[in-house]
């Protein structure tokens, strides 16, 4: 679905990123981590063809991004969800109209998803805060909302970047349950996080590869977590 062939990236005239193959197979779960600054936010980008590699190869979905024009890019995010590190919102906006803000981009209305959308309210326990406007919100909500929003479209990926980074460890482990379950669906996920105590947590319920980048480079975390 996601693949890298020694893919680097040069940020500020440096190397950021060096050498990095991988491959996120379909139904897969991932974790990504490493000290800060290395590169995580990064390589999440490169996942999504945010951003081009300045090395190496980059296919979504058996297409090379260099090949791709930016149409082409935006159509395949359409199969993809991502819960960005800050996640933003438009603040005159009450919640449920901005997790439906991508049906409206990709030319469907709301009204025609209701169903969809109540469920999915449901799902990430926010049926109650459907009327309330962001800056009304508490950082867990907000961080729910995101991944609601990321997954209206009903990706085939999921990028989550630092989506616990905000939250309390109680909100954290409700995050990640609920991107066990997107897992469980078939849904391919890979979470960006420094905590290496929930990647803990959460190997107890999901069999989960681990990822760190050190020095410039991917590395199979082991038993040392």
């Amino acid at each position: 679905m996601i693949e890298l062939e020694n893919v680097a990236y040069s940020y500020g005239g440096g190397e950021l990123l060096s050498d990095i193959s991988l491959k996120l197979a379909p139904g897969s779960f991932h974790f990504l981590t490493g000290p800060s600054g290395s590169g995580k936010t990064t390589l999440m980008k490169l996942c999504y063809g945010a951003l081009l590699p300045t090395a190496g190869h980059v296919r979504l979905f058996d297409r090379d991004v260099r090949a791709m024009t930016r149409d082409d890019v935006a159509l395949l995010r359409r199969r993809m969800g991502v819960v960005h590190q800050d996640c933003q919102f438009l603040d005159h906006l009450t919640l449920s109209q901005n997790i439906a803000l991508p049906l409206h981009a990709s030319g469907r209305s709301a009204e025609a998803a209701g169903e969809d959308l109540e469920d999915l309210m449901h799902w990430v326990g926010l049926t109650e805060r459907s009327a309330a406007l962001p800056p009304e919100l508490s950082g867990g909500e907000r961080q729910r909302a995101a991944l609601a929003r990321a997954v209206i479209m009903s990706p085939d990926v999921v990028l989550a970047d630092e989506p616990t980074g905000n939250v309390d460890w109680d909100m954290s482990q409700r995050l990640l349950r609920l991107l066990i379950e997107l897992n469980r669906m078939g849904k391919t996920v890979l979470v960006a996080t420094h905590d290496l105590g929930l990647i803990r947590a959460t190997k107890a319920h999901v069999q989960a590869r681990v990822l760190r980048i050190a020095n410039r480079r991917i590395q199979l975390a082991g038993a040392d977590l």
